[in-house]
């Protein structure tokens, strides 16, 4: 049976005056990202796919030298919009990544609301996943929406319980079906 590999971007490089969409990966995230493509996992990957924020690009083409693919940019793949904010200091962005999580239906400080974020990212992947030929496919794409795909397809209510504890992770799901296998593990 094939498989749908859902990964996170590791470590980034924060640059409060840069777009967080801009933001690349660290040395230490980049390092993560190869261990991660020459861990085996991949292996029968045929297809990646990322999000065309910068950070999922860097981690995608570094996933996808080893086995001679290109990478597809799917925008709708990408992080929940907190463009209204931009950068938060670590303990407000986590103030608010919580409000988040616990009122889907509400725009947080003008955040995209996670019930939409959630659909967008579901229907992307439900696409990408019925338009895949053989092999397994890899997603490489963000936390929040990452949390919030997996929530959909485990049938559980949006909660950040089943949130990444941090950066760089990955869930797998059986396809066609998309039924998770197992919730989040780190890529190392």
């Amino acid at each position: 049976m094939a498989h749908l590999i859902f990964i996170t971007h590791p470590e980034v490089t924060i640059d409060p005056v840069r777009p967080v969409t801009d933001w690349s990966l660290s040395p230490a995230g980049r390092a993560r990202a190869a261990a991660f493509a020459a861990s085996g996992t991949l292996a029968a990957v045929t297809a990646i796919w990322s999000s065309a924020e910068r950070k999922a690009r860097d981690a995608a083409h570094i996933l996808a030298a080893p086995l001679g693919l290109p990478v597809s940019i799917r925008p709708a793949l990408g992080e929940i919009d907190r463009s209204a904010t931009g950068f938060l200091p670590p303990d407000e962005f986590e103030r608010t990544a919580d409000a988040f999580f616990a009122r889907p239906s509400d725009s947080i400080r003008g955040w995209e609301r996670a019930a939409d974020a959630q659909a967008r990212i579901e229907t992307a992947v439900r696409h990408i996943a019925g338009t895949h030929k053989t092999g397994d496919l890899a997603i490489v794409s963000h936390g929040a929406v990452g949390t919030l795909l997996y929530c959909a397809l485990a049938g559980h209510a949006i909660d950040r319980r089943h949130d990444q504890p941090h950066q760089g992770h990955f869930w797998t799901a059986d396809l066609p079906d998309l039924v998770p296998q197992h919730p989040w593990k780190p890529l190392d």
